[in-house]
């Protein structure tokens, strides 16, 4: 049974940093795309940021590039998101995800077939 597990989240001033972590377990399939989401209260669920092939491919939302970054730890089976220069609008509820067919990095979230139940990230201004 394949699970993923967010940690890290909690809360920030703007214009401080935060690393959320994703734990994989039970996930033995091949190369795959592996994506953060985020979901803040009345918005849609939006693509943040995203890797492939262990993070030789990655993909980010406009709105994050150059203050986010999507990077592996293979060995662990593990996925971060470093997120510096935080602003208020980053507040959301973060999920990580994998796409077990995809063939690069994307954020399309109704590809995505194993999601984590999420963790909160709070920016104050």
């Amino acid at each position: 049974q394949v699970q993923l597990a967010e940690s890290g989240g909690g809360s920030a001033q703007a214009g401080g940093s935060l690393r959320l972590s994703c734990t994989v377990s039970g996930y033995t399939s091949g190369v795959s795309a592996w994506a953060w989401f985020r979901q803040a209260p009345g918005k849609e669920r939006e693509g943040v940021a995203s890797m492939y092939g262990g993070g030789t491919d990655r993909a980010y939302a406009d709105s994050v590039k150059g203050r986010f970054t999507i990077f592996p730890d293979n060995l662990k089976n593990m996925m971060y998101l470093q997120m510096n220069n935080l602003k208020p609008e980053d507040t959301a509820v973060y999920y990580c995800a994998i796409d077990e067919i995809a063939s690069y990095a994307h954020l399309v979230a109704s590809d995505f077939n194993y999601w984590g139940q999420g963790t909160q990230v709070t920016v104050s201004s």
